[in-house]
């Protein structure tokens, strides 16, 4: 048996759409024990972020990744990739020839898991909330081109624009988009906790301690209308805290599927073994690792400083001493395979160099070495984090032109203080919101960015991002797309690293591990079911 799945990539922005199997309440196994699925993943409701579920506020890949299970859009990203595809919705278009106005119609029969029925009021309710709570994670400026949201009967919900915006039909499958229950979500107030309530294909109930979700169960929703095909009737997420612990409980057979986030080590073991009962499958990613810069801030202000940086890291280096085969060097916001991408940092800074970067800092006047504290997470990224930011240390101060610390957080520490501006320099992970170029740029550089970063480029915003969105023909959307990451190469106010393969790991009695993820990184566990695999 070979114990090593590859699910080939493709091209993306340039798939041709793939229809989503059709499904309800009716389809799948309909039996057996719940399928455990390990994750690192912590869910913690803390003061500064009390309503870690609430897709108002939610915006990082494992919240999101609970909400994709149990609270419907009107859109979705199908199986195996390419356009989005309707999911709660029937039917729905751009009406007008300049992508301005967006109408959508409701599938029959659709209800709440409570057996509430599911309205277009619902559906403008849920997303005027969103959009009117402004929630400090940044993720309503997702639906940041909506002007108005305007109903028509039960069925009919239209979605005027301010712009146009071909990305649209993306973000209406993003969880912020989510249909929610009035009676459940007050209108502008966070639902604080990790109750969900929604129409997805499942409903939620959770194991908690200490404010922490330690087991997460996802059972098949029997009201469900929709386009998926639900394989299990249930589904354990377990909450580790660390790789090597879920690793462990994996061996044991107390889960049945590993997911994110696991080491290189043990990738490199699991891709290595030809026997036992445990199959690897790697598959496509568009996580992107970068670092951020607080571009107020008295020790990268000028933009020389951050130019050095860029001219000294050795992206080669860093990947091939902490990651290995399953990363790739990164030179742009956006990643290599996904339609618009440009090397822009390559193109402007060429090899690593510490004479071009003396030149930079010697004629800004920097008085070297210059002194910074580069600040990551300790448990969100993985534990191979400390290891990527050691040899970013050891890069930046053996050139002689830096003095670098480096000083990690636990994720429910670090991003209140990221999104207060307590830190100059610190490194994130970015898994986008959907697969177009348009995700690993617009949030990052566009007004209410969630970084909450002070750099804002009028010609970036006001131009080359409603420019590019414009094109319903993404690879039309190139000559801005590449202008905008010529101008972050220029500016740096945002420093890519890396990008990622993703993988799995899956006892062999367990089947759908191929589609378990999209190239997003979105979990899709209806996909799982009990079986033997090939």
């Amino acid at each position: 048996m070979n114990r090593k799945t590859l699910v080939l990539p493709a091209v993306v922005g340039l798939l041709a759409p793939v229809l989503a199997a059709c499904g309800g309440s009716d389809s799948g196994s309909g039996g057996g024990d719940a399928i455990a699925v390990g994750t690192t993943d912590r869910f913690i409701a803390t003061k500064d972020a009390p309503a870690p579920f609430d897709p108002a506020y939610a915006y990082d890949v494992g919240s999101w990744n609970v909400l994709r299970q149990t609270v419907q859009t009107l859109m979705m990203q199908p199986k195996g990739d390419g356009d989005p595809v309707p999911e709660a919705a029937q039917s729905c278009d751009f009406t007008d020839s300049g992508n301005e106005r967006y109408a959508c119609t409701l599938r029959d029969g659709l209800k709440f898991a409570n057996g509430d029925k599911v309205t277009a009021a619902d559906v403008k309710y849920s997303i005027d909330r969103a959009r009117a709570i402004k929630a400090d994670s940044g993720v309503f400026a997702l639906l940041s081109t909506i002007d108005t949201v305007e109903t028509q009967g039960d069925n009919e919900v239209i979605f005027h624009l301010k712009t146009a915006d071909a990305t649209f039909p993306y973000k209406l499958s993003t969880p912020v988009a989510g249909i929610v229950n009035p009676d459940d979500y007050e209108k502008n107030k966070l639902r604080e906790g990790f109750e969900v309530d929604g129409s997805g294909p499942y409903t939620l109930s959770t194991e908690v301690k200490n404010d922490e979700v330690v087991k997460a169960t996802f059972t098949k929703n029997p009201n469900y209308k929709g386009s998926l095909k639900v394989n299990n009737s249930k589904v354990d997420m377990v909450s580790f805290k660390d790789a090597a612990t879920m690793g462990t409980a994996l061996d044991k057979g107390d889960i049945q599927v590993m997911t994110r986030t696991m080491t290189p080590e043990q990738i490199d073991k699991l891709s290595e073994k030809t026997d036992g009962d445990v199959d690897l499958v790697e598959m496509a990613g568009l996580e992107i690792r970068y670092l951020a810069f607080n571009t107020n801030a008295p020790t990268v202000k000028t933009k020389a400083v951050r130019e050095a940086m860029a001219q000294l890291i050795n992206r080669a280096e860093l990947v091939s001493k902490v990651y290995g085969s399953q990363a790739e060097p990164l030179y742009s916001l956006v990643p290599a395979s996904v339609t618009g991408h440009s090397n822009s940092f390559l193109n402007k800074y060429g090899d690593p160099s510490v004479s071009k970067a003396k030149t930079l800092l010697t004629d800004a006047n920097i008085t070297t070495p210059v002194k910074l504290t580069l600040h990551y997470t300790t448990d969100h990224y993985g534990s191979a984090t400390k290891k990527e930011f050691e040899q970013l240390q050891t890069q930046l101060n053996t050139s002689g032109l830096f003095d670098v610390t480096i000083k990690g957080a636990a994720w429910d520490t670090f991003v209140p203080a990221e999104r207060k501006g307590s830190y100059d320099v610190w490194g994130m992970g970015w898994f986008p919101d959907f697969p177009d170029a348009d995700s690993f740029i617009a949030p990052f550089l566009d007004k209410d960015n969630f970084l909450n970063s002070p750099y804002a480029n009028p010609k970036i915003i006001d131009n080359l991002i409603p420019e590019s969105r414009r094109e319903a023909d993404r690879l039309a959307a190139g000559t801005s797309l590449t202008e905008i990451q010529d101008i972050v190469a220029d500016d740096v106010p945002i420093l890519p690293l890396w990008q990622g393969k993703q993988y799995v790991a899956a006892r062999d009695d367990v089947t759908g591990t191929a589609y378990v993820l999209n190239s997003s990184a979105t979990l899709q566990l209806w996909e799982l079911s009990r079986g033997v695999s090939g």
